[in-house]
Parts: structure tokens; sequence; C-alpha cells
């Protein structure tokens, strides 16, 4: 078995000057098989990229969020069929646009109250400004993020629903709340209740809402690719080194390589790592396993057919049907789940093959202008987003699976 040709796509995309760096990893049966430290955390600087590089790991939150919420969910501080509202007052009485793309001042009253499994699998309602068109997308990105929670909510409450709860699904917001809800029940703030109930169990003490001054020193750099597809330093500025006032539940995350394969092993292990138990085998489970009715799959997610032979868990993807699954997203078996971050951040845990792969990188997407080049064939955009599938494919094939 030789995995040394996964990098290739990789160093390509590093030498053709569309990526900085990357940090891949390949584990698997219990064994570290393979990290690769490609390129440069920060090309200016010179500073390689290494196994204890922080990356902003964007929507790889997400699930790490859902793992303290389904731990509370085991000592039934709540279930996953309780109305928010016992919580979030704010959103009692939530009204529904008539139009998803029209005036805000248009709407009906939701028909049932939106539960916290709605929020679990984005089928609340809610959305993000990047999800949706028209007013209520411009009304989403003024949202006051820097402002604390409790503000952030009451405005988040003045807006429509873009669709009844658990109609369909769109990708939301639904988890920053939940941060809210966890931070409620326990009477803490958010990262303390992370800390306690997921990132210490699991042995992860480089992952967090904010950086040491030593961990900013290990930061990647954030890039973007501009329009001539040269690479943009340093689109967004060095992490904090103090909690924020609003920990984004959703998206806020710093990690590295080797703190995240933990917890995806934790949730390959049925919710143990080392001996340790950190959520039952039902709350993983339940993570696990595809929610999404017929009906919501016929939607396409984000613009792209996303569900051909996929499904939806508790913020996890899974795949359903291998054999329809790999033509688009790439090899992995029966049950296989993952969840991708917005700057690049992937990862995989195949249960078949007892195999997590993680593939790490820092590049700030234009959402729309990223989408509409990659429809209109942007041959160099299509360069950079096949790096991540071939690493994929070509780690099986070493692996011969």
């Amino acid at each position: 078995m030789n995995l040394d040709g996964n990098q290739a796509s990789v160093r390509e995309a590093c030498d053709a000057g569309l990526l900085a760096g990357a940090v891949t990893v390949v584990w698997q049966h219990g064994k570290l098989l393979q990290v690769n430290e490609i390129g440069y955390r920060d090309v200016d600087a010179g500073l390689p990229m290494q196994h204890n590089t922080l990356f902003r790991i964007a929507s790889m939150t997400k699930p790490v969020t859902v793992a303290a919420i389904m731990s509370m969910v085991d000592e039934g501080k709540l279930t996953l069929k309780d109305p928010i509202t016992n919580w979030v007052p704010e959103l009692a009485a939530p009204q529904v646009l008539d139009d998803p793309r029209g005036p805000l001042d248009r709407t009906h009253p939701a028909n049932r109250a939106i539960l916290i499994e709605d929020l679990l699998t984005h089928t609340s309602g809610l959305a993000y400004g990047f999800s949706v068109s028209g007013p209520i997308s411009r009304a989403y990105l003024r949202l006051p993020f820097n402002q604390g929670p409790d503000v952030w909510l009451s405005e988040l409450a003045k807006l429509p629903l873009v669709h009844q709860p658990g109609d369909r699904m769109t990708y939301s917001h639904s988890i920053d709340l939940l941060g809210v809800i966890a931070s409620r029940i326990e009477g803490k703030p958010f990262d303390q209740v992370l800390d306690e109930r997921v990132l210490g169990p699991v042995g992860m003490p480089d992952t967090g809402f904010c950086v040491s001054p030593e961990g900013r020193r290990r930061a990647a750099t954030m890039y973007r690719l501009d329009e001539h597809s040269r690479l943009q330093h340093d689109v967004m500025g060095p992490p904090h080194i103090r909690p924020p006032s609003f920990p984004n539940a959703g998206g806020g995350l710093l990690s590295t390589a080797d703190d995240y394969l933990r917890f995806v092993r934790m949730l390959l292990g049925d919710g143990t790592i080392d001996g340790v138990r950190v959520v039952s085998p039902e709350s993983v489970r339940l993570m696990r396993t595809d929610r999404l009715t017929d009906e919501h799959k016929r939607h396409n997610f984000l613009g792209a057919p996303y569900w051909v032979g996929r499904g939806f868990g508790l913020n996890l993807s899974v795949v359903t049907n291998p054999a329809k699954s790999a033509p688009l997203f790439g090899p992995g078996g029966l049950g296989t789940f993952s969840w991708p971050g917005a700057y690049g951040t992937w990862w995989q845990a195949d249960p078949a093959a007892d195999l997590v792969l993680l593939y790490l990188i820092q590049n700030m997407p234009d959402m729309s202008a990223d989408v509409a080049a990659a429809v209109a064939g942007n041959t160099t955009l299509a360069k950079l987003q096949a790096v991540q599938p071939k690493f994929v494919r070509r780690t099986y094939q070493a692996l011969d699976l």
C-alpha cells in the first residue's frame, strides 16, 4: 500500500498558485496511516503547513454542536420533539412568507411550532443570507452577530420563516439557535457548554472559538482567489484571542487535524473514544441516520442536486446508496457520514472501511460568484474544486477499497 499518490492534486494546486497549502489525514483501523503537510499556512511569511496548524472550520462546527445537544438529550434536559419556545419565547408566533422571494410584510401564520428536531435537520423555515434570495436574504445579512445572542435572537425573531416548519430543508442559522438554547438550559455561555460536553471529554485542547497568543501563530492565513485566479492574502485577519460575545455554534470554531480526527473517531465509535463516553450510541445513531423524506430530497440544496444517493441525519450528510453517490461525490460505503466547511475544509468517516479522511485548507469563497463561476464552467475554479475529490479517490484506490 502506497498512499503517496493522493498528494498529487493538492501539490499541483499549490504549484499553480490556486492554494496556499493543506493538511490531509488518512486514519484506518485505529492507526494514523498518513498526514500530509503541504504548502504554507502563510505564504508571505514562509510558514509551512503543519499537523497542528489551526484552521477556521466554519460549518464543521455544526456536528460538534449537535453532539453537545445530543448529550443533553441523553440526560433528559430536552427531546427532539420539544417546541423551541420552551427556551426561546421570542419565536412563539412565527409568520411564514407568502412568497419566499417576496416582500417581508406578506405572511401567514406557521401551522405548528418549530421543534428541536427541525433545527437539527434545517427544516425549521429559518435560513442564511446565502441560502435564500430576495428581501429575506438581505434581512438575514443584516443580523447583528456582534451584539450578543439575546440581541441577535430578538432581531431573528422579527423575520418571517421562508417555509412552514418541516416542509423542506433550507440551510440556516438553526444550529446557532441551538447554541443559544443550550446556553439558556445550562445557564452559561455556549463556549463553556461545548468545552464541558464535547471538547474536554473527546480530548480536543486546540479547538475553540478563540485561540491563545501561541495558537494565533499556528493559525492558517485565510486566502481567496481574485478575478484573475490569483491568491489574495489574509482576507480575514487573525482569529480572536478572547471568547467572542456570541460564540457561533453553527460556524465559529477553530480546530486542528489532530483534534477533529478525535471528534470523528468518537462518532465512528458510537459515542466513545479511548474509553470515554461522550454521547449515547442511540444519539450517535440518530445523528448518522437519514431523516429526509422523498419530498425533501426533491429540492436542490444550495443550488446543487445534493441528495443523489445521500440523505441527511442530524447535521451529517449520510450515504444511502454508494453506487449513486460515488459518481458525484466520490467513494464511500453505505452509511458514510460527513459535513464540510465553507472555507474548503472537509472530512468523511466510512464505517464499512473503518476509515476517516480529513482535508483542511483556508480559502474564502464568494458564495454567489463562486457558484455562478462553477456553473459557467470556470476552469480555474473547477481545478480547485477537483483537488479534494481526487485526494479521496486516490486514497480509496491505494487502500484497494
